[in-house]
């Protein structure tokens, strides 16, 4: 025997189930007056043709209410203007009278009323002249179980082949894209309160108004906020002392820490000018130096430092031995030359450019002279 459904395997609900759930469970414990305002019973727009008429109805809970009467064929925007606001949002299911479906009764124990669209899908086979991929079939509950193990269930296995299905989606002409469902009619006033098109078909349901979901939502926050509130306050009472005496003792550890961080950055900066100022001597010293090594004759145009490096331009007579007369100097090392030397048109003395790289001061140079700094 074919089957007509599989089998449904384990899921996690969607954030719209999970919702549904927490509303079905807080209208539970509300006495039924106050479920009935908060909460309107399920309305659905009913569309029937009859001949050159299309018939417009309202259900709820299975009764039907006249709405209009409209020429056919009408296209969808006719419909929109017809329709008030609230009417716009409800679900449409095509009306189908009873003797287009094929009806069975069956019994089933009450333990298969959670999946009872999959059980009575593999009665098809059996109960009708069709195989379970011909048709579209949906669940009408006759009696309600009574809740005891051993309950049975009356249901009707309604069934609708699919070409019938087709042929439904082609009279609905430009209406069959916004079609919800298809219901049957058992007489004049009542439905039975079924969906026969199938579930790839159906035109989701346009949202409405939210206030009764946001309502029960509302208050379920309301109830957690002052569960939550009352805990806290027990809680925030016992912390209060001890935060207290916290915030004491890190507000007395950073003034420490900062007093502490200041005198090590004062004595890092000590230290570090006092490594500078030994590092290299003085410019009063490089000075008196050069004033003591430089022979007669030479006089100096430029004198720059800049870092350790000394680099002396200027001209002399005796520019040949400059680098002899600096050698051996405590303030100096490695004075050399840089380029050749260039004669002075009209004197005798050459131009010369000599560098050198600073030592260690030690305060006096061969002259005799002084710190000076």
């Amino acid at each position: 025997m074919k089957s007509a459904v599989n089998r449904p395997g384990l899921r996690l609900p969607g954030p719209g189930e999970f919702l549904t759930w927490w509303r079905d469970g807080l209208l539970a414990w509300l006495p039924a007056r106050w479920r009935a305002r908060l909460v309107a019973p399920p309305r659905r727009l009913l569309l029937q043709r009859e001949g050159g008429q299309l018939q417009l109805w309202s259900a709820t809970d299975g009764q039907l209410q006249a709405l209009a009467s409209l020429p056919w064929p009408l296209p969808e925007a006719g419909l929109e203007r017809v329709l008030a606001p609230a009417a716009r949002l409800l679900p449409r299911y095509w009306l189908l009278p009873s003797g287009q479906v094929l009806r069975r009764p069956l019994r089933l124990p009450a333990a298969a009323r959670p999946q009872l669209h999959a059980v009575v899908g593999f009665e098809i086979d059996r109960q009708t002249p069709f195989a379970a991929d011909q048709v579209s079939h949906d669940v009408h509950v006759l009696a309600q179980s009574d809740g005891q193990p051993g309950g049975q269930l009356d249901v009707e296995l309604v069934v609708l082949p699919l070409n019938v299905v087709e042929q439904v989606r082609a009279d609905a002409g430009p209406l069959a894209s916004s079609l919800s469902g298809i219901d049957v009619a058992i007489d004049g006033q009542r439905v039975l309160g079924v969906n026969l098109l199938p579930p790839a078909l159906r035109s989701r349901p346009r949202r409405g108004n939210y206030v009764p979901s946001l309502v029960l939502l509302l208050a379920g926050g309301v109830l957690l906020w002052l569960g939550g509130e009352r805990i806290l306050d027990n809680r925030q009472q016992a912390l209060a002392g001890l935060q207290q005496q916290v915030q004491q003792q890190a507000r007395q550890a950073r003034e420490v820490a900062s007093q502490r961080q200041q005198l090590q950055a004062l004595v890092d900066g000590a230290r570090f000018f006092d490594a500078q100022r030994s590092a290299r001597p003085t410019t009063v010293e490089v000075w008196e130096e050069l004033s003591a090594r430089l022979p007669d004759g030479t006089v100096l145009e430029k004198l720059s430092i800049e870092g350790e490096q000394l680099q002396l331009i200027g001209m002399s007579d005796q520019a040949a031995s400059l680098v002899d007369a600096l050698e051996g100097s405590p303030l100096w090392s490695r004075p050399a030359l840089s380029g050749v030397l260039q004669a002075e048109p009209g004197q005798r003395r050459d131009r010369f450019t000599l560098g050198a790289s600073l030592g260690a001061s030690v305060g006096t140079g061969p002259a005799g002279g002084n710190d000076g700094r």
